[in-house]
């Protein structure tokens, strides 16, 4: 492949020696992203097309943004992807099929990224050129970010050209290449080479000073005379000025043919000529006096000179002409395979309010929505609400309205929508409650949220207040509005559900909430699941492994048919703490890289708390101590579940190492909330930091409030870390006995092994150090097998003391792995084939292929058989 040469595009060798060097990777099988960003007129477009013109050996695919289709889900990589198309097959045609409107279904962004993964990088080398990124839809830039994080081992390169400035976007996650302008001696240059000569040195320096550098002002501004002050506008300004001047001098026909090409993104060259003809444009003169003005060329593809000169023309035509325009473009798009397209173009044209279109607006909105397009749904629907006639109708779409562009990330717009709603409008205090958590207002979230409850009645009004405690656990503000919840829904209808257990929890306590919690996880109706993460921290005051393992499978098996991340993520964090508590720590760095894998795909940032708990539990000072310093920074600004878990990890790390006094105060901070599972988890924790400093009647008051929760579950888990915590606080042989028979009967070998441990302890300071051996080397294997490193130390050194030397864990092949490398290593070890994995952890193939390679090197293999060997060796 020939390498890109910088003669063609002045004061940009920089530039093409990084764009020449992804082709050359590219074809190596090492492909990547990259957003070209820069003002208008840098030369981002010229450099996609001197891309184009040098990739030899690529297949290009082309798509761009459009200002008129930034609500339209999927619309851009429709356009990049429907070439390639025919060439799939099966899940992954049916994925983009239902994306792009083909078929019925709710769009899955996991799987049309991975969908589009396989079509892009199935053989030949690929590029993606997709210019005016700034006006992607959301939908389609999320899916191109999945993309652009996942061709490290692709055969793919992928440039995007966005202008600044531009809002935050997920492609901002993306490599980037900031574009300035000229210097002064490539902006003379290049202002001598352009196509009007400039002979008077006047003239030519006032042109550089207004140019400031931009490639494309100082090829333009020559022809409209450049004469406008600096400061007076901006160089794009000034730019599509020089457009539409050049567009005024054409005949009537040739303007409105121009017009109509700037109103339809689609760029198809049959529906401008259909457009044109229903407009009486005589097509034949104007198509050639439009693209000899150098503005459009016509061929399988309209194409603007540049997107400057689109928006140049479309601004410059009068408001009558436009909507003329987009009435013609609606009535020759087929209501069949494009009626969002064609009911967007009718809005447009409408002059006042009109119920028939608002009403089909309103089914498009419903179609965006069911296409995962929040975005478009949410445009269609404010636009279907001015356009209403009757009242109620209006603000039914406004609220639905509101609500999507919350829902859209358009927070502004949506508080600016609820304006025209009274103060005491139920529903629109639901979604002021919504906005002010957004808008990190914590004090007035729950406030508008139990405001709106109050105005309803029956199971609304319940739901209302739950979904306040909702919203606040998924911001990670739950401290508070806990109080709060509780004062409201005493004054509700009693019932026998989630808020009457929260309730009875708050009033009388856990002996009398309990019976209603296992009720409530027991019965057939599963509202729990209307709250799910309220749901996860109610199970856990059961300190029942059974439950959790029930709303963590429900929470996964939905997650995965709802094709709702949140929804996975939540079930994946809480496969991870299962499998911690349970002290299967492989599992849990799996349910940890699958969770990281779902936000990596969806763009968001892996949740902290699973992480918190491995760490804690394996005792690796540096890694928990970076997790909480992590932690502690992210949750800096906000109270709650966070910084709870973060206090919580630091007290049990600090427990393991023998820094109690350390462990003391971090438990303190943990407990202090009183924040719903963590409070009742971090109480052993506080009581043997409390036991170690001599704080005994701190210990013995924590001891009582542990006994409080526990003693109502009935399990063994329950009444084994109550057995163990008495031990530590009252010195009575028979509850460290209690409490290792206990432990022995329930799945949470981690407490099991600490028991072993403390009761090991307490006889060998007694004297007993025959006894305190068989103990502490229980303690020291159980901790060893399962890795948890500080706490079997601390058991080393008691054995040390009793006069034996403990057994020392060998390194393990495996713990030179990545969590993701482990995860995708004893994936294989099961039998799953490069395929299956990749669609587990939302990689391609090949991407997999390339992890193994690494993970043989790591541990002295050379095929996947041995990888079971390896991790029977790593358990045993």
């Amino acid at each position: 492949m020939d390498a890109l040469t910088s003669t063609s595009l002045l004061g940009r060798d920089d530039e093409i020696r990084c764009l020449s060097g992804m082709l050359t990777a590219a074809a190596e099988g090492r492909g990547g992203a990259l957003v070209l960003r820069g003002e208008a007129g840098l030369g981002k477009s010229a450099l996609l097309g001197h891309l184009r013109e040098s990739a030899a050996g690529f297949r290009v695919l082309e798509a761009s943004g459009s200002e008129f289709e930034t609500e339209l889900p999927f619309a851009a990589l429709h356009q990049l992807c429907a070439p390639l198309m025919d060439s799939l097959s099966g899940q992954h045609r049916e994925a983009l099929e239902v994306a792009f409107g083909l078929a019925s279904g709710k769009p899955d962004v996991l799987r049309i990224g991975m969908a589009t993964l396989d079509l892009l990088a199935g053989g030949e080398p690929v590029l993606c050129l997709l210019d005016d990124a700034h006006w992607l839809d959301e939908a389609s830039a999320q899916v191109f970010a999945f993309l652009g994080r996942r061709l490290a081992s692709e055969p793919v390169v992928l440039v995007l050209a966005a202008r600044r400035p531009w809002a935050r976007s997920r492609l901002d996650e993306l490599p980037g290449l900031e574009l300035r302008g000229l210097a002064d001696a490539e902006a003379r240059a290049l202002l001598t080479s352009g196509p009007v000569a400039v002979v008077d040195d006047k003239v030519r320096e006032r042109l550089l000073a207004e140019a400031r550098g931009n490639p494309l002002a100082l090829l333009e501004l020559p022809k409209a005379g450049g004469f406008a002050l600096p400061d007076v506008a901006s160089v794009p300004s000034r730019i599509e000025r020089s457009f539409q001047e050049r567009a005024a001098g054409l005949p009537a026909d040739a303007q409105l043919l121009l017009t109509v090409a700037s109103a339809d993104p689609t760029g198809e060259p049959g529906l401008l000529w259909a457009a044109a003809a229903e407009l009486g444009i005589d097509v034949a003169s104007a198509g050639v006096e439009a693209e000899a003005s150098g503005l459009v060329s016509i061929s399988t593809r309209v194409r603007f000179c540049h997107p400057l000169a689109r928006s140049a023309v479309y601004l410059a035509a009068a408001p009558s002409q436009r909507q003329a325009v987009h009435l013609a473009l609606a009535s020759v798009t087929d209501p069949l395979s494009d009626p969002d397209r064609r009911v967007w173009h009718r809005a447009q044209a409408g002059t006042g309010p009109d119920d028939s279109l608002a009403a089909e607006l309103e089914r498009s909105a419903d179609r965006a929505r069911a296409r995962g397009g929040v975005a478009a749904a949410a445009a269609f629907l404010e636009r279907a609400a001015a356009l209403s006639v009757e009242p109620g109708l209006r603000a039914e779409r406004t609220l639905a309205a509101a609500q999507a562009k919350l829902d859209a990330g358009a927070v502004d717009v949506a508080a600016e929508l609820l304006t025209t709603f009274s103060a005491d409008d139920a529903r629109a205090d639901l979604l002021r409650g919504r906005i002010a958590f957004v808008r990190d207002k914590e004090n007035d979230g729950p406030a508008y949220v139990l405001s709106a409850a109050r105005r309803m009645t029956g199971a609304d009004a319940r739901d209302g207040v739950l979904d306040a405690l909702e919203i606040a656990l998924a911001f990670g503000r739950p401290t508070g509005v806990m109080d709060a919840v509780v004062r409201e829904a005493r004054g509700l209808e009693r019932g026998s559900d989630v808020l009457e257990a929260l309730v009875l929890l708050a009033d009388e306590g856990h002996r009398t909430a309990i019976p209603l919690l296992r009720q409530v996880f027991s019965g057939d109706d599963l509202a729990w699941t209307r709250h799910p993460a309220l749901a996860t921290m109610l199970a856990g005051e059961l300190w029942d492994t059974d439950v959790h393992s029930a709303v963590t499978g429900w929470l996964l098996k939905t997650g995965q048919q709802a094709g709702s991340p949140f929804v996975l993520r939540l079930g994946l964090a809480q496969q991870a703490v299962s499998a911690v508590i349970t002290g299967e720590f492989g599992r849990a760095m799996s349910a940890i890289a699958e969770e990281e894998a779902v936000a990596d795909a969806v763009g968001m940032p892996p949740l902290r708390y699973p992480r918190l708990h491995l760490a804690a539990y394996r005792g690796q000072k540096p890694e928990v101590l970076a997790e909480i310093e992590h932690s502690l920074r992210e949750a800096a600004r906000r109270a709650g579940c966070l910084i709870a878990n973060t206090h919580w990890a630091s007290a049990l790390l600090h427990n393991g190492l023998g820094d109690y006094p350390v462990a003391l105060a971090a438990a303190r901070e943990a407990v202090a909330p009183g924040d719903l599972y963590l409070a009742g988890m971090a109480l052993p924790e506080l009581i043997e930091a409390a036991v170690r400093c001599g704080e005994s009647s701190l210990a013995s008051e924590a001891l009582e409030n542990l006994v409080s929760r526990t003693s109502p579950c009935e399990t063994a888990w329950a009444h084994g870390i109550a057995a163990y915590s008495r031990a530590l606080v009252t010195g009575e042989e028979e509850s460290y006995v209690a409490a290792v028979q206990q432990l022995e009967s329930s799945a949470a070998r981690p407490h099991l092994a600490r028991a072993h441990l403390v009761y090991g302890e307490w006889l060998r300071r007694a004297g007993r150090r025959v006894d305190a051996r068989a103990q502490l080397r229980a303690a020291h294997d159980l901790l060893s097998s399962m890795g948890m490193e500080a706490f079997a130390a601390r058991a080393a050194l008691e054995l040390k003391a009793t006069g034996e030397v403990a057994r020392s864990r060998s390194a393990q092949a495996t713990d030179e792995l990545t969590m993701q490398e482990t995860h995708i290593a004893r994936l294989v070890a099961t039998g799953a084939t490069s395929k299956e994995v990749a669609a587990r952890l939302f990689l391609s193939p090949r991407t997999v292929d390339a992890h193994l390679r690494n993970i043989f090197r790591k541990v002295g293999i050379n095929s996947r058989r041995q990888l079971g060997d390896v991790f029977s060796s790593a358990s045993a």
